[in-house]
């Protein structure tokens, strides 16, 4: 039997300004999504996924402007629509589930306010009673837990998974044929990540909407797809059934993003020579005080990184990762501990000694873009941070040339600045900056989690590359158990502030001891899907 389709997407052209780097944004996509089924998007960063979720909602960005082609959803062509019947149809008929969930909610508005607003809008019909009635059982829908405190509570009150439910939750208001999801989990940790997952394939399940669903995690497509469609460079280069695409790519660019997956089996490593320590971080605990309680952020915490070795540090948002790194590089101070750099205990030194010190750790941060000063060229960028070891002027621009040759990209790029680079060659500056103070702890946070499968690998080669070369210990801060897997020797689980699990990656990811450790190999996106798709391994 025939499903019925919500979306037919015939031949759609979005036409870039002129001079960009290709004449369109996206050339010649067909596609369909049909009632009752999920259609994931996938493809790198500028592959057009963002600018065809824009059209088909009639909203495109400045300089683009359609070529040809036609939308039809249910028979009425988008294309055609003015402003005012746009307006109609969006967060009505045609709903976005966006992915960041803080930036999509309004912090100086209560949650309840936020949804009833929806109706306000598209359902004017309906008295406050019944409005508050809806917005309680929508969020309950949503498995949100006691519905009307999370009404009467601010986006900041809530966690990451909690606030992505609620911009689901406005997106069902109105119950909309077609439901666009732009990679709504990429900024959650794996077991909140598999929650909102497990919900998105209850709305398929329903039977009541179409859903276009954009990423570029092959885990999230392998777990929820359909069928999948490929875009590369603006076109359509495949589509078909999940199993089809996963298991037997026709096309070279999807058979090269899914060889770009990482795997959860670990990598095997050589054994650490015993003694030969880069860090100790020994009983460390960090305690904050909320209103009139005490919250433990670390309890005790001990952990070792042998000297040219990589220690992963995994585990949920909270569970202390990040305030780790900050007491273990005095960012924040600690109550009590000693975090030791070869024979110098860090936590022990004041002035000047701590000044000089401090160049001993370095840290590459999640968003290469946010930690790149836009105004500077790269070259003064890395060479800022030679001269901050004490290297002349001269000398730190030949040796920032020097590291961006050593992280794949060209000397001419020291004259350039950060926007005129890729995610990924920005993340490779970001990286020959810290090398620059001749560190002897690398801490990467987060630091591939908004890259695309094949320039991810592209950043953890390199880095494995780098410790060869420059016998670098690194400390690796990540959600992603297959990031953790590919690049890591040992592996801490955190929860709650304590370390639960401590070992080899093979040890840890092979064998896990801890409930929790288990819950979180459980929870990785495509480790419960289809036994026989490539990217479950």
């Amino acid at each position: 039997m025939t499903r019925q389709h919500v979306l037919h997407v015939d031949n759609l052209s979005i036409q870039l300004p002129e001079g960009a780097d290709r004449s369109h944004a996206i050339q010649g996509i067909s596609l369909d999504v049909h009632k009752g089924e999920i259609l994931c998007v996938i493809g790198e960063s500028g592959s057009g996924k963002s600018v065809l979720s824009a059209a088909i909602m009639g909203d495109y960005a400045k300089g683009l402007r359609r070529g040809s082609g036609r939308i039809d959803f249910l028979g009425e062509d988008i294309c055609a629509l003015d402003e005012a019947a746009l307006r109609k149809l969006r967060g009505n008929r045609i709903a976005m589930i966006f992915q960041e969930p803080m930036a999509a909610l309004n912090p100086a508005i209560r949650i309840g306010h936020q949804v009833e607003e929806i109706f306000e809008i598209h359902a004017p019909e309906l008295c406050a009673d019944q409005r508050r009635e809806r917005m309680l059982g929508l969020l309950a829908s949503t498995h949100l837990p006691d519905p009307p405190r999370i009404a009467d509570s601010y986006p900041h009150q809530l966690s990451g998974g909690q606030c992505q439910r609620v911009v689901i939750a406005m997106a069902l208001a109105m119950n909309p044929d077609l439901l666009i999801a732009d990679e709504p989990t990429t900024a959650l940790d794996v077991t909140t990540q598999a929650q909102v997952l497990k919900l998105v394939r209850e709305l398929r399940g329903r039977g009541q909407h179409g859903i276009l669903f954009i990423t570029h995690d092959f885990g999230v497509v392998a777990e929820i797809a359909d069928r999948i469609a490929v875009m590369e460079g603006g076109r359509l280069v495949e589509i078909g059934e999940r199993d089809q695409v996963l298991n037997a790519p026709n096309h070279p660019y999807t058979r090269k993003l899914i060889a770009a997956v990482p795997s959860l089996n670990p990598e095997l490593h050589a054994p650490s020579p015993d003694g030969e320590l880069a860090l100790r971080i020994e009983h460390l605990t960090k305690t904050y005080r909320v209103g009139n309680q005490q919250v433990a952020a670390l309890k005790d915490v001990s952990l070792n990184l042998p000297r040219g070795k990589t220690l992963a540090i995994v585990g949920e948002s909270g569970s202390g990762k990040s305030t780790l790194v900050k007491a273990a590089i005095r960012l924040i101070e600690s109550d009590s501990g000693h975090v030791w750099v070869g024979e110098t205990d860090f936590l022990a030194l004041q002035g000047n000694h701590l000044a000089r010190n401090r160049r001993r750790f370095q840290m590459i941060f999640q968003d290469p873009y946010g930690s790149l000063n836009p105004r500077h060229r790269v070259g003064d960028i890395i060479a800022r941070a030679a001269q901050l070891r004490g290297v002349d002027a001269r000398q730190a621009w030949q040796e920032a040339g020097d590291l961006l040759e050593q992280v794949g990209l060209k000397r001419d790029a020291l004259k350039r600045k950060p926007r005129q680079f890729s995610g990924g060659q920005r993340q490779r500056i970001g990286i020959a900056r810290a090398l620059a103070m001749r560190p002897e702890v690398l801490i990467a946070d987060e630091s591939v989690s908004a890259l695309d499968v094949s320039v991810q690998k592209q950043v953890l080669e390199l880095l494995a590359s780098l410790q060869q070369q420059l016998d670098l210990s690194i400390l690796f801060i990540t959600h992603d158990l297959r990031v953790a897997a590919q690049i890591s020797d040992h592996i801490a689980v955190m929860r709650q502030g304590e370390v639960v699990e401590y070992g080899t990656a093979q040890q840890v990811l092979g064998s896990p001891r801890h409930a929790y450790t288990q819950t979180l190999l459980a929870a990785a996106p495509g480790a419960s899907a289809s036994p026989d798709a490539k990217v479950c391994a």
